[in-house]
């Protein structure tokens, strides 16, 4: 009897590595989850198209889901359950930023879900381009039982989820190395300006599943029939950005912090004066003033949402776009 014992031990051992193959939940240790007011964050999502899917796969041309602004999904990350956006089952958000996202030392962004704990989670896979044509995915693996639905409500398990967004609760972010990627024709690492978030559905049926890189079917919550169906957006935020990725005009000008809540300073190489105007989203001017060099610019008064910089200065023009967030 004795000599059956280091087999049941080992067999023990390596049932647990299975089990727990990947980082663990958010404030455990070894966990690569990221909080949304951490310093690593140095831009954030500026520009994002949705495209909604149904509340159940089932019934493609049925109902969308339908929670949230878009505008929800650009800026810092909030943190909650409500400033999200809902894409459905098998629903895309495509995101793009204001710097170019760059392969640099470890994790270069991460994603936001708003997941209420550390088990209700509902997955997306993640695609990056440089085109904004042609997305490559990062290589997500599921280790979720494959033959047993996880119910609308059930739970998951972090330690089985590996590149997937939704992988931790609200509040903290899913990082992302570009390193992982196995790119193609046309994929610059060091010039990423589009971030595509693809709902991964989790039916477990063959004709509604999704898979993850190794062929696994990917099992989360499901059905979700309710307008908030499907992957709950909150934020993405930049880690690494490229030197030389940044879209500005001849003006050397530098506006930060961006996104904002109640104010941002604005600093250019001109020492003579320069007209700044501020418009909305709607191209009604809603701020004008001279500035010389730099100025602190209070924006409290002002509504949450997308706004556009100008600046001119003689001949010359800066255009920029700035987040005020909520």
């Amino acid at each position: 009897m004795k000599t059956g014992k280091p087999f049941i031990i080992l067999f023990f051992f390596l049932s647990q590595i299975v089990s727990a193959q990947f980082p663990p939940a958010a404030g455990q240790a070894g966990t690569t989850a990221i909080h949304k007011d951490s310093s690593v964050f140095v831009a954030w999502a500026t520009g994002c198209d949705v495209i909604r899917g149904p509340i159940d796969i089932m019934d493609f041309n049925g109902e969308k889901a339908s929670y949230g602004e878009v505008s929800n999904a650009l800026g810092i990350a909030e943190g909650n359950s409500v400033d999200v956006v809902s894409l459905g089952d098998m629903g895309q958000a495509t995101l793009t930023f204001d710097v170019d996202i760059a392969d640099g030392e470890g994790w270069d962004f991460a994603v936001f879900e708003n997941a209420l704990n550390d088990t209700f989670l509902e997955l997306a896979f993640v695609l990056v381009s440089s085109d904004g044509e042609n997305f490559y995915e990062f290589p997500a693996v599921s280790l979720t039982d494959q033959f047993v639905q996880i119910p609308t409500f059930g739970e998951l398990n972090c330690t089985k989820i590996n590149n997937f967004a939704g992988k931790y609760r609200q509040g903290y972010g899913t990082p992302f190395d570009l390193a992982e990627v196995i790119g193609g024709q046309g994929l610059d690492l060091q010039k990423i300006t589009h971030i595509k978030i693809t709902d991964a559905i989790g039916c477990i049926q063959n004709q509604f599943a999704s898979f993850d890189s190794e062929g696994h079917v990917v099992n989360d919550p499901w059905p979700t029939p309710f307008e908030t169906g499907g992957f709950d957006l909150d934020a993405v935020g930049v880690i690494n950005t490229s030197n030389t990725g940044i879209k500005e005009n001849e003006i050397s000008v530098l506006v930060f912090p961006n996104p904002f809540v109640d104010r941002f300073t604005i600093r250019f190489h001109k020492p003579e004066n320069a007209v700044l105007e501020i418009f909305s989203a709607e191209g009604q001017l809603i701020f004008v003033k001279e500035i010389t060099g730099k100025a602190d610019v209070g924006f409290s008064d002002h509504t949450p949402g997308i706004y556009l910089i100008k600046i001119q200065y003689d001949d010359e023009v800066f255009l920029k776009r700035v987040v005020k967030s909520r």
